[in-house]
């Protein structure tokens, strides 16, 4: 399906996911944290981001929870926007949890975000992260909601 742009060209349509990984890439605070997508696909995503001093501040010089908790929402988003359809709107996380298994320590993290479930009004995703050795450090689970369009 292609649009007609205004000087007349026919130019692929961008889909919701197409526009969200643009506004990804810009956001300022996703930016400010070094965030970097690795992969990305319907109902899955693999973030990076390196560790340093706008991320530290957990206990023994690990990554900060409030940073983690927030990658946990970024990378479930990521996963989720490919699933939207023309007729989805966002609606919101609706809920958010993290269990902390051990300090991210080192100089990068590793975020993967899996959707288990989309549902006609809620997505339900399992979300990972790990430190730059590969050993999981924190587990978190976020439900996020859907709207249809009027």
């Amino acid at each position: 399906m292609s649009a007609t742009d205004r000087s007349g060209s026919d130019q692929p349509s961008a889909t919701p996911a197409d526009l969200y990984a643009s506004w990804f890439d810009q956001f300022p605070f996703y930016r400010y944290l070094g965030l970097e997508t690795e992969e990305s696909r319907p109902g899955y995503a693999r973030l990076g981001m390196p560790t340093g001093p706008n991320t530290l501040g957990g206990v023994g010089g690990s990554v900060h929870g409030g940073i983690l908790a927030a990658l946990v929402d970024v990378a479930m988003l990521r996963a989720i926007v490919p699933l939207f359809t023309d007729g989805d709107e966002p609606g919101g996380t609706v809920d958010l949890s993290i269990t902390y298994l051990r300090p991210v320590l080192g100089s990068r993290v590793t975020v993967e975000a899996s959707v288990l479930k989309r549902g006609r009004m809620i997505a339900v995703t399992e979300v990972s992260i790990l430190d730059d050795q590969g050993r999981l450090c924190a587990k978190g689970r976020a439900l996020y909601a859907f709207r249809k369009k009027e």
